[in-house]
């Protein structure tokens, strides 16, 4: 793919500002890099890179780099209004005593650019204590957001992939997550755990309430591996985080880790990192990284699927056999396999959360919705 070097170039870490004007002279982009950079979610880190390099080529027509620069101002006015967003849902939920972790979204934008804007995200993603969904779906209601998940299919103890709320006024979106919805953590998230090691970060001027940095670091490795890796943006945030926090306590993302079976998936976050954009495995980690002998082969595989942004998704079994691996040994991996393989979600739900029958049938459903979904195309 024509513009592939060109976006690992700019996530790498450091950036280098002579290999990036080399490849711009040697390899001029194509007029579909600024849809790539899109699809990948490194929109910000490629403008940057340009800005930064002594003079793009006459083969860059200005309508490109224009275009790119368009998208990058579109990203910073969206994350504006997330913020304002933001603020406003965290006051009402402080307000009635309930205090979320902001996951993802600026708070990985903030820890791993230094920047809100630096990164895109769509939505605002809040982690709560199971028991407090409720009460903070009636909060988010009362404030103009409309849940997808009904009030009687949450009665009904139906647990979604999470509860998704939509403003229509505004366009915004919230994703609250929770202990029992995190279903690909490979093992029960310890929320109480985590709230305890929670700490803050600061958003123009302002305390955004935040899980601890090793923590982080478990979850969006354990959100890459959900979604196979297949945009860039993901190992740059790694990239990111590793390059600009050496004082990253790697002893406790190992423990963390550990305590919901996220080993290997953080040893694959790492040597993604390193082999795609040049941040060597924090030496806490190295010995380890390269003693798990499956993690090598992953990443291959990671590499042949990632430059396509998801439009050439590995086929069904090959999925199943990544979710498998990357657990780590078979009998765990196979138990982690068949929990998401029948685990339901809203997509499964009949229209009677409370028939048992309903339930049964949803569950014995699934594997073949999952087939159907993501079986590749024969004429593809």
């Amino acid at each position: 793919m024509r513009d592939w070097p060109l976006l690992r170039e700019c996530c790498s870490r450091p950036q280098d500002s002579a290999r990036i004007a080399a490849l711009l002279y040697s390899h001029p982009p194509s007029d579909a890099l600024p849809r790539l950079a899109e699809e990948h979610g490194v929109v910000a880190q490629l403008v940057a890179a340009i800005d930064a390099s002594d003079s793009a080529p006459p083969q860059v027509s200005p309508e490109l780099v224009q275009s790119l620069r368009a998208a990058r101002k579109a990203q910073t006015v969206s994350t504006l209004a997330l913020s304002a967003e933001l603020f406003r849902i965290l006051e009402l939920l402080q307000n009635a005593r309930l205090n979320p972790a902001v996951i993802k979204g600026p708070s990985l934008a903030l820890r791993a650019y230094g920047d809100a804007a630096a990164r895109h995200y769509g939505d605002i993603d809040l982690l709560f204590r199971h028991s407090q969904v409720a009460q903070a779906s009636q909060i988010l209601a009362a404030a103009g957001f409309q849940a997808r998940v009904p009030p009687a299919t949450m009665q009904a103890g139906k647990i979604p992939g999470q509860y998704f709320f939509h403003r229509a006024q505004s366009g915004s979106v919230i994703e609250l997550h929770t202990e029992r919805t995190l279903r690909y953590f490979p093992r029960p998230l310890p929320i109480e755990e985590f709230f305890q090691r929670q700490t803050t970060l600061t958003l123009d001027g302002r305390q955004l309430p935040v899980l601890s940095a090793e923590d982080e670091f478990v979850l969006i490795s354990i959100h890459g591996a959900k979604h196979f890796w297949e945009r860039l943006m993901w190992i740059s945030d790694v990239a990111a985080m590793v390059h600009h926090h050496p004082e990253v306590n790697w002893p406790r993302v190992r423990q963390s880790a550990a305590r919901v079976g996220a080993e290997r998936m953080v040893r694959v976050a790492l040597l993604l990192a390193e082999r795609l954009l040049r941040v060597p495995v924090p030496a806490e980690m190295k010995r380890e990284v390269a003693a798990d002998s499956a993690c090598a082969p992953m990443v291959t595989k990671i590499e042949s699927w990632l430059p396509y942004a998801g439009y050439d998704p590995p086929p069904l079994a090959q999925r199943a056999l990544f979710r498998l691996r990357m657990r780590g040994h078979v009998l765990a991996g196979a138990r982690y396999l068949t929990r998401l393989s029948l685990a339901t979600t809203e997509e499964d739900w009949s229209d009677d959360p409370q028939s048992p029958a309903a339930s049964l049938g949803e569950t014995l459903r699934r594997p073949f919705r999952l087939a159907k979904k993501y079986r590749r195309n024969p004429d593809r």
